[in-house]
């Protein structure tokens, strides 16, 4: 059964390609969801899939693209209906 985590990521998250190396990761790991810039500067992560590949998804927010520079990630699991795919939005 797949969980899903709500994630917000903080520091330099925004114009590094964050998103879109977030949703390389996600379709390596089988991960559907999507990524998404705030208009605070973090960005929000939907990650659902099976538990051991979103806790991976989780621990490589912490790292991101090479141009990043993570400062925080507060993850929640949420009850959300499974996309189909990951997304940028």
């Amino acid at each position: 059964m797949p969980i899903c985590l709500s994630c917000i990521v903080s520091g330099r998250v925004q114009g590094v390609f964050f998103r879109a190396s977030t949703q390389r990761q996600a379709q390596r790991l089988g991960i559907s969801g999507y990524a998404k810039n705030l208009s605070d500067g973090s960005v929000e992560v939907l990650a659902c899939g099976d538990a051991d590949a979103v806790q991976q998804l989780s621990a490589w927010l912490w790292v991101g693209p090479p141009a990043s520079r993570v400062t925080a990630v507060e993850c929640e699991a949420v009850d959300a209906p499974v996309p189909d795919s990951f997304r940028t939005i």
